[in-house]
Parts: structure tokens; sequence; C-alpha cells
């Protein structure tokens, strides 16, 4: 009896620490980050691009567990102050040892060039460039700066680009799975691995395209940023792989050296008394909250898959669309702003989402300009929802287009059926009522009408870009069939306006809005605390909210997070048509 008094004194006083102690220690934590320090008088930021990156602040309920990304938005517009920033004298940056998304890269080399541009030199270290994912754009990045240093022996195997697809095909068949999917067309390749064993004409076709067209993008930033000619680095990369001393002896380094030793440099280009200023810290005291003066330009923030559903949904991360339109519509709505720059970065979605926010757009246009920045992806539905704005600016290497549209299912009947297990439907009215049942494949009354089905959402979609970007329909369907292009190739082909980031989508909202000097940002997106999103959903207290919040802090499991993903990629699907491109690989 002692011991068993022991133990539920011991599990009581666990449970008060943690529903009431955790809490606590949280919000001082939280209540602590919200008071930034001031900058130092001579402040080196430091950034370790190491730590991974998103085009913009997340707007999860579980932003709080997301590992401690960076923004690369948050950066640019930091940077972009840092210029005038009497305090700021220059930039240390750490690079990741694997590939980049392009975009994302490009967005941050713009923003490096100013930087260094206003007089602030950038130091930038790497431990090293191993081939996997898009190397090419780490390296490019890293060429931007005023030094890249590589730490010694370190491996420089920036030597092209490469992509894996694994196919299920053969699997599928041995198992009695069908994949029952409908394209439009050829090029709409995300479904490609479940239908084929390997790749088609047209996916090899556009795959080669956008990474050959990735490549030669970087090659050609990277060669003038280093003041070598293109040939001439694309010959010395392709010849590696090297070591950090053989890199340098060829000049594509300009140093080696520890990180200690690349840190002390960037200290010494700070001058007399400079100290490392995190860049964490730095966003804090940066936000573009009202930043600048003069006309109002409002942003809205756009990344993620694009679906339906309550603003508020608990684990919510992408574009939702409810969200999305009320912000545009606030901004359409709103005399005192005079343009809108909406940053879109979404591989895509459902089609009555994209739908829903390319009505808000429209809404925008009817009274003042609205332009596109798009990062690293605006492809399907990112196309869709930016497809009839006053104007459309993407990086060089961002993934647009893919004007197309599937659909589908997976039959699942024989498959189950070889392990005992029965699939057995019940239905009442019309023939259709069982399209979606996965035991079974689609009757052929049911796939004509789905196929048609997918037809009308693929000519919508030709329609909608047609009339944007005033085009023949019959030159959209030409260019569109669910090809990938990048931003480069986008603008040859009439799909995009103008190369570049985010503040050269800036400065063309200021020319729609006729606006010349300083102009003040505001953003309008809703941001919801994760707080406030878990209290809404579940109906619970504050305090209830803080305490699930602080279980789910505390038992944070990778594994949960990509069943989170898992179940908005399902929810997606299950929706019917969509306009869904999966994310390459990089």
């Amino acid at each position: 009896m002692k011991q068993f008094l022991l133990t539920m004194a011991g599990v009581f006083a666990g449970l008060v620490l943690f529903f009431i102690g955790a809490p606590i220690i949280l919000i001082s934590l939280v209540a602590g980050a919200a008071k930034p320090t001031p900058t130092p008088g001579a402040a080196v930021l430091t950034l370790d691009l190491r730590k991974g990156l998103t085009d913009q602040e997340p707007n999860s309920a579980f932003s709080l567990f997301g590992g401690g990304k960076y923004a690369a938005m948050s950066i640019v517009t930091s940077l972009h102050a840092a210029e005038t920033d009497s305090h700021v004298k220059a930039l240390f940056v750490r690079l990741p040892e694997v590939g980049m998304e392009p975009g994302e890269a490009d967005e941050l080399r713009v923003a490096f060039r100013h930087f260094e541009a206003a007089g602030k030199p950038i130091i930038i270290h790497s431990q090293g460039l191993a081939p996997e994912g898009i190397i090419t754009a780490t390296y490019m990045l890293g060429s931007s700066g005023t030094q890249l240093w590589m730490q010694p022996g370190a491996p420089f195997q920036a030597v092209g680009i490469a992509s894996q697809d694994i196919f299920y095909k053969r699997f599928f068949d041995k198992y009695g799975i069908k994949a029952d999917f409908e394209q439009r067309a050829e090029f709409k390749n995300a479904v490609n691995p479940y239908l084929y064993d390997d790749y088609t004409a047209a996916h090899r076709d556009a795959q080669l395209s956008w990474m050959g067209s990735i490549y030669q993008a970087d090659l050609v930033v990277a060669a003038h940023d280093r003041g070598k000619d293109p040939a001439q680095l694309k010959a010395a990369l392709e010849a590696g792989p090297y070591d950090a001393g053989d890199a340098k002896a060829k000049g594509l380094i300009d140093q080696v050296g520890q990180v200690k030793e690349a840190e002390a440099a960037a200290l010494a280009k700070g001058g007399d008394g400079a100290k490392l200023e995190s860049m964490d810290d730095y966003i804090a005291t940066q936000k573009l909250d009202g930043a600048g003066s003069g006309p109002t330009i409002a942003v809205v923030d756009g990344e993620g898959e694009i679906s339906t559903g309550p603003a508020d949904d608990i684990g919510s991360s992408g574009i939702n669309s409810d969200a999305t339109a009320k912000a545009l519509y606030d901004a359409a709505d709103d005399d005192s702003i005079k343009a809108v720059v909406f940053r879109v970065s979404s591989p895509g979605g459902s089609d009555t989402a994209s739908e829903q926010i390319l009505a808000a757009v429209r809404a925008v246009k009817a009274k003042k300009p609205i332009v596109i920045s798009m990062g690293t992806y605006g492809a399907s539905g990112g196309y869709w929802i930016s497809s009839q704005a006053s104007a459309i600016v993407a990086e060089p290497t961002t993934l647009t287009g893919s004007i197309g549209v599937y659909g589908g299912k997976f039959a699942l009947g024989d498959a189950l059926g070889k392990f005992g297990v029965d699939m057995r439907h019940l239905s009442v009215g019309g023939a259709y009522a069982t399209a979606d049942d996965p035991g079974q494949d689609f009757t052929p009354q049911q796939k004509a009408a789905f196929s048609a089905s997918i037809d009308k959402v693929y000519a919508g979609f030709i329609a909608r870009v047609a009339e944007g970007r005033h085009l023949a329909p019959a030159r959209v369907a030409d260019i569109a069939k669910g090809h990938i292009w990048t931003g480069v190739q986008a603008k040859d082909l009439g799909l995009v306006d103008e190369l570049g980031g985010f503040y050269t989508a800036v400065g063309k909202a200021k020319a729609l809005a006729g606006i010349t000097g300083d102009v003040r940002l505001k953003p309008v997106t809703i941001h919801r605390s994760p707080f406030e999103a878990i209290q809404h959903a579940l109906g619970v207290s504050s305090k209830s909210t803080q305490t699930l919040t602080q279980v789910a802090w505390l038992l944070g499991d990778p594994k949960a997070q990509a069943m989170l993903h898992s179940l908005t990629q399902a929810k997606l699907r299950a929706s019917g048509a969509n306009v869904l491109m999966e994310s390459p690989g990089f």
C-alpha cells in the first residue's frame, strides 16, 4: 500500500509538472522571444541555410513544431532592410551540403547581390557539396557572395543534376491492384509511376526539359557572379568531382578554411568591434508588417497545396481557399491599398479551391493591380490561381505551367481478395453512386462520365489561361497538356511577364498603380496562432489549448507530421478531379 501511494504521488507530481509547469515554461519562452534584442552597433548577420527553407512563414497550427526552418521571404525582406541599416556591416552564410530548391536559391541570390551592392560584404562557407537534389542551385547561391569558402578536404561534387522516380506498375500487376486514372494530357505525369514501369516519351522529355533549363540557368548565373565564361565553368564542373583544394585551384571557390576561419574573415569585414548577430534575431526586429512609407501595397501569402475546407483546420498547412480568398477580397475592398502582390509557391491542388481563389484575384484586378510573385512553384493549381492577375513575375527556375488535370482511384478489391479480405458495397440512387468504390473498377458508364468531367476541368483551365494571358485557346492548348515549364521557358511562351524575385513584383505593382517613390508593404494574410487554431477547432478553453499544444510539443514525432501530410494528400484526391502536381524530388 505504501509503495502504491508513493507511486501515485509521483504520477500526480509528474502530471502537475507537465500540465502546469510545461505550459508556463513555454509561455515564458514565447514572451521572451516576443521582445527581440537590439541589433549590435556593428553586426555581422549569420545565416545557417542548413536548417532548411520554406518559402513563407508557416501558418499551420503545428508551426511551432516545424523544426525551425527559415522562411526565404523573411530573409529577403530582412536583408532588404539591412541594406540601409547602419548597424549591419556584413553577412556570414553557411551553405547546406545538398541541393536547394532552385526558386528559393534564386530569390536569396537576388537579395545577396543587392546586399553586397549596398557595400556590405558576404562571406559564404561550405562543408561540402554532394550530388543530391539541385546541387547546382546551392553552388549558384554560394557563388553570389563576396567570397566562397570551403572546408579543407570537403567534397566538391556540383557536377550536374539527377532525378529518380519509382515505378509501381509491375508491383501492382503482381498483387492485383489497378490504378484507374485519367490524365489531361500526356505531360501530366504525376500518376505515371502507377500506370507504367518506365518513363513514357512525354514524361522523359518533360523531366529533361525542366532539369536542363534549371541547370543552364544556374550555370549562367554562377559564371556571371564568378566572372567566368559559362562554357568554361560548365566544363570545369562536369570534369569533377573534386575536393576543396582542387576546387580552389580551378577557381571554383575563393578560399579553403575551417568554419571558424571564415567566421573570423566575416567579422574582419564588419570592422572594429563587430559582433555576430543571428538572422533569427534580426528577422524578429524586421517584420514586414507596415514596413516602409508612402502608398500601401498589400502582400498576400500562398504556399503549399491548394485545398478547400474551414480556414482554421487544425492541420492545415497549405493554401486554404477560404482564408486566401478572404485576404484577397479584404485587399480589394480596402481603399487605402493601391495594389496587391500575391506571393505564390504551390505545385497545385483542388480545382474547386483554385477557382475560388481565382475569383478573388479577378475581384482585386477589377479595382487595382494585382501582381503574382512566384516562388519555387507556380504550377497546375498554382498557375490556375495566377493566370488572370494583372502581371506574373517568376524566378528563372520557378516550375510553372503544368496546365492540366488528372484524377482517378486505386481499385483494390482483387488485391485484398488474395489475402481473404472481401470488399462489398451497397448503394441507392444513380449508377455513379459507386464510382469511388475502391473495391471495383469503374464500370464503362462510370468511366465515360468521369472522363467527361476531367475533360470539362481541362477545358476550363485552358479557357481561364487564354483569357488571362490574352492568348488564343488553341495556343494555350498547344503549350498545356500538363507540361511543366521553368520561368525562363514560360516567359518565352507568354505564360509569365517578367523574370525576377519578390521586389521585382513589388516594382511591377508600383508601375501598374502609377506609384513612384517608397511604398508601405502591408501583409493581409490571416495567420492564426497555434493556440487560437487548436482552441477554435476543438472548442476548448485557452488553458486546455495550451496543454494540448504542450503534448504535441513534448511528444513531437516526425511520423505524425508525415501522417498529416499524407492525410492532406488523401483529402485532395478524395475530392475528385484535381490539378495537383507532385513536387519534384529536389
